[in-house]
This record gives structure tokens, sequence and C-alpha cells, in this order.
């Protein structure tokens, strides 16, 4: 397993860690006074900044783009509906592009409202994929896959496994198409070894780490950083490492106490883990 200890090159900050307190300028600079190597804008900030411009201040800073989130939320009540989801993709996909990201993040997104037929989200969700896998193929950009703890099925992501993950990219093929395993939705699941095994080198193109808090006071908003609950980070991080992945960790942290903090404190806490837990 790889020494994270000496520094944090390969430490990323996803933005929603200090999404309350900082834009994503100050999320760039953030991350070059504080010696972290990685960035992952989400969309909001990307918009207010622009792409092109946050391509140039990221190349400036000399980041790596890890991801982009997100894309997905693909299922609708009807086609037009869905049609505007998978435009809204292709332009997410674009805009991957221009930054130079490493991947586009799909949050799949749940059930469309007012139904019950999680069957036929999960089938709207692979027939979507397939059709936006003809743009991010040509475009040369990633898709990755996070699935998400079975709480969110309903609103946010019907895909809940890795198993469901390397289900879709052994239909869809694995050609621009894996998965962002995020500790926070999986560390939970039995079959975790074997499937992070299975989806190997190839499919592993993000990790997502955090900390599951006991007790959990909000299911969004209460994620942990790493260290401070229950999931064996580590020993996760061996086991992806062990299939292959070489990439960045990419603090991933959705917290009303950490945006209560001063980011110049919070980075700092974030490459002290990274070193000593992650």
């Amino acid at each position: 397993m790889r020494d994270l200890s000496a520094d944090a090159a390969l430490l990323s900050l996803n933005t929603i860690t200090v999404r309350e307190q900082w834009s994503l300028a100050e999320c760039i600079e953030g991350c070059v006074r504080h010696g972290i190597g990685g960035i992952s804008p989400w969309r909001d900030k990307l918009e207010e900044m622009g792409a092109g411009e946050a391509a140039r201040r990221i190349g400036d800073a000399g980041l790596t783009v890890t991801g982009l989130c997100r894309g997905g939320m693909f299922p609708a009540a009807d086609a037009a509906g869905r049609q505007a989801a998978l435009d809204d993709n292709r332009r997410a996909v674009d805009d991957a592009c221009t930054i130079g990201a490493r991947c586009l993040v799909l949050v799949v997104g749940g059930l469309p409202p007012g139904s019950r037929d999680i069957a036929g989200a999960r089938d709207q969700v692979r027939d979507s994929i397939a059709k936006l896998l003809q743009h991010s193929r040509a475009a040369d950009m990633p898709l990755a896959i996070e699935p998400l703890h079975p709480m969110y099925a309903a609103d946010r992501a019907c895909v809940n496994t890795l198993a469901q993950a390397n289900d879709i990219c052994d239909e869809l093929g694995d050609d621009g198409l894996g998965i962002a395993v995020d500790l926070y939705h999986v560390w939970w699941d039995p079959d975790l070894a074997a499937q992070i095994a299975r989806a190997g080198k190839k499919r592993l193109l993000a990790f997502h780490v955090c900390d599951w808090l006991v007790p959990t006071t909000d299911l969004l908003l209460d994620r942990g950083m790493m260290g401070d609950g229950v999931i064996d980070i580590r020993g996760i991080r061996q086991l992806v490492e062990a299939a292959g992945y070489d990439g960045f960790c990419e603090t991933e942290i959705l917290s009303r106490r950490w945006w209560a903090e001063d980011p110049d404190a919070v980075l700092p806490t974030l490459v002290e883990r990274h070193r000593t837990v992650v």
C-alpha cells in the first residue's frame, strides 16, 4: 500500500467540503496554500466562475482535477424530462473536458415524482448512461457511476451497491465507464471486497473519503472527518489499491459542523488526517 504520510500530493479537495465558506477561486488558492495536490469542483461553483476561467486558474495552480461533481439525475416522469437530463449531462461532459477532469461523477437519480417503480428508474438510468456514453466516449471523458447508500434510493440514486454499478459496466462496456467508490456510501456492504476486486484498475476511477459518525444526526449533512467515525478507511484503501487504483484520495465531507469552521483550519485537518488516518 502506498505511503501517504509524507505529503498531501495525492490528496484532493472536493469543493463541497468547504462549500458554505469558499468560492472556487478560494478553494484553488487554499489548495495551493496548504499543499493539496488535487481538486474536484462541484458544478455550482464551476458555473459561478465559468469553466474556461476555472481551467486557466486550476492549470496555473498546478492542481490535478480528480473529477467533476456531478452528472446524473437521469430518471424523469416523461420523455421531455429524460431528454432535459441527458442534455444537461452532455453539458457536464463538456465542462469536465474543459477543466481537464479525470472523470465526470454520476449520481444517477432516484424515483421520478409520484413513482414507486424503482426497477423502472434503474432501467432509465441504464438507458440514459448508454445514450450519454455516445457523447462522453467521443469526448474521451470517463463517466464514474457513484453508488449511494440505500437510504438515498428514492431521491438521489437508485444505484446503491458496487455490484449494481459493476453490472451496468458489464452491460454497457467499460470503455470510458467506471465507478467512484465513496466510503460513506459503501463501507457497510458485505460484498465490498469482492466487488472492488471485480471492478479492477480499469473501472476504479475515483476514491472518496470521509467517515461515518455514530450517532449520525443528519443522514445528508453529518459526514465525519476521517478518523472521527467507524469506517475502516485504511483497510478499504488497501482493497482499492490492491485492485489497481493509484489515484488521489478525494475528501468529500458534507457537514454543517465543518461548514461552520474556518476553511484555513479545515484544510490542515484534512492534510493531517490524510497522513495519519487515510
